[in-house]
């Protein structure tokens, strides 16, 4: 035992004591609330539940821009964080015995949860802005269950520690460490803040200059908006948009060219396009309202609707339209973006656009629309 116990790694840093887990776990429990909270807004936006599908709001029309650059930021600056709380407390992973009781071994198993879960939640979100998935499940699905082992283990936690947390939240210390802690939180306190400057901009306009570390920058892009799925991607093209016509089914359905829709009567509206990796762009967006093209097909206000897209393969491939968002005035089959015929990538001939709603979901290549 003795043997054991010295082969162990020894540490003597000063700083890994409670008051300090407890500072720094105050800023990391902030963080994990507004990802996850953010994180469920954009999960009910994106698969409405059948009892909320026609109660999405569509103002404000920036509202998805907030709630998923907040989410994306929140989930950089707890990256940092998670780091900082680690250091704090991981000389006692090395504790001997590991545990002293059942109680102890209980509390050890769900910190091991709760660090786990949280690990995998990062790692998979930063892997996600990047678009890149090594991973053969499904990250939607992994990300959105994961998240809620971490909110569970996190309250469990909360509990186990509470008297701890209690006894070192507002303490007030006049011991040597103090300066030297002061010290660490400061400079972790900067390098939460170097994170968010370098990644925010991309979809907070004024630091759009600072914008270093983000996967996007909507400054370099095509007709002024990035593009996430290629037409390459998708496997469309020119040749396969040449005799493109709108399909509208309903009561009463048809058929629309491009050149019969360019001439209906256009709606020019400004609204900002945000997608899941963060990043965010106002631009014009101009074409037919969804709801002018329902109702000529002769379905009525307050029907849901299913969009069509015309590329090969893919998760948005078809997606639902829930009523508010095709009743509303500014969701409209764009044919423009910032007074520039669309281009390819950018869903040519038609795409949707709708307010507060997700950058996946606004189809590019739109070929149908009919009643859900």
């Amino acid at each position: 035992m003795g043997a054991m116990r010295s082969a162990l790694p020894q540490f003597r840093g000063r700083l890994h004591d409670p008051r300090t887990a407890v500072a720094i776990g105050r800023w990391l429990g902030a963080a994990i609330v507004v990802c996850f909270l953010t994180g469920l807004i954009s999960h009910v936006l994106q698969h409405p539940p059948g009892w909320a599908a026609g109660l999405l709001p569509t103002r404000p029309v920036w509202g998805y821009r907030l709630t998923q650059g907040l989410h994306v930021a929140s989930g950089l600056a707890a990256i940092v964080l998670v780091m900082a709380k680690l250091w704090t407390v991981y000389p006692r992973l090395f504790a001997w015995p590991p545990f002293r009781s059942l109680t102890h071994l209980v509390e050890r198993l769900t910190i091991a949860l709760l660090v786990a879960a949280t690990v995998f939640e990062l790692f998979t979100g930063l892997i996600n802005i990047l678009q890149w998935y090594p991973w053969p499940f499904s990250f939607t699905q992994a990300h959105y269950a994961v998240a809620w082992i971490v909110a569970g283990s996190l309250l469990l936690h909360l509990a186990v520690k509470a008297p701890l947390i209690r006894a070192h939240w507002r303490r007030k210390t006049s011991d040597v460490d103090a300066a030297d802690r002061r010290a660490l939180l400061a400079g972790v306190g900067a390098a939460v803040g170097a994170v968010t400057l370098t990644t925010v901009g991309q979809a907070f306009t004024p630091l759009r200059a600072f914008d270093l570390l983000a996967p996007r920058n909507p400054d370099n892009a095509t007709q002024g908006v990035p593009v996430n799925r290629t037409a390459a991607a998708a496997q469309v093209t020119h040749a396969s948009a040449a005799d493109w016509a709108l399909e509208v089914g309903g009561p009463a359905p048809y058929r629309i060219s491009l050149a019969e829709l360019t001439a209906l009567p256009q709606r020019r509206v400004r609204l900002p396009i945000a997608c899941v990796e963060g990043w965010s762009v106002d631009a014009w967006w101009t074409g037919v309202p969804i709801r002018d093209l329902l109702a000529r097909a002769g379905i009525p206000p307050g029907t849901a609707v299913r969009v069509t897209s015309m590329e090969v393969w893919g998760y948005y491939r078809t997606t639902a339209m829930p009523a508010p968002y095709a009743d509303d005035p500014q969701t409209l089959l764009a044919l423009r973006l910032n007074d520039e015929v669309l281009s390819l990538d950018h869903g040519y001939p038609a795409r949707i656009i709708a307010p507060n709603r997700p950058g996946v979901l606004q189809t590019k290549w739109v070929s149908r629309l009919e009643v859900l």
